[in-house]
């Protein structure tokens, strides 16, 4: 053996490049496949999205907004429940915490459950304890607080404070008001 043939030169060069030509064949018969698995997944995308544009306008009848019509005799619709009413607690006018002399005027109505005898007896016997709570829970307001924008929240916050601290056995089930007036006095 001669020396050229321990080292290979030649042989090494030529296993080298066959290498790298399976190695570029091999990518290019990978990437048809790939673009093709992409124009699938595309396609589908499409009519997809398709589909559910032309479902959504046919059931939308054509894009025109669909509008619930509100049966009040359909058996599907829950009643309202029936509320006995304490209306006893009067017109209360006190001022708010405001610095600028505003006052308001409030006639609240408590509802409970109908029937509850035990509810009209505790907030009848109750009845000046309720009138304080209403002069106090409207003098440490604002009157930014009571415009008609923020009753629902009013209403929210007395029921539960009727309920947790004030009532015992009855429930307040529905706050009203029969009056809520706020004015600037001169």
């Amino acid at each position: 053996m001669s020396d050229s043939d321990d080292l290979d030169l030649d042989g090494g060069a030529e296993a080298a490049g066959v290498n790298t030509s399976k190695k570029k064949s091999s990518f290019s018969l990978l990437l048809p496949s790939l673009l093709k698995f992409i124009a699938i997944g595309l396609g589908a995308l499409i009519f997809i999205v398709t589909v559910v544009v032309l479902t959504f306008n046919i059931m939308n009848r054509s894009g025109r907004p669909q509008v619930a019509v509100f049966d009040p005799a359909s058996p599907y619709i829950g009643r309202r429940p029936e509320f006995a009413h304490f209306n006893q607690i009067g017109v209360v006018t006190t001022r708010t915490r405001d610095p600028s002399n505003i006052s308001v005027t409030v006639e609240m109505i408590i509802s409970y459950d109908m029937g509850d005898n035990a509810a009209l007896s505790e907030l009848m016997n109750r009845q000046y304890e309720l009138r304080d709570f209403v002069r106090r829970f409207f003098s440490n307001r604002y009157a930014s607080e009571l415009t008609p924008a923020m009753e629902d929240q009013l209403r929210r916050e007395i029921m539960e404070q009727l309920n947790t601290r004030i009532l015992h056995t009855a429930r307040a089930r529905q706050i009203l008001f029969n009056r809520l007036d706020v004015m600037e006095m001169w």
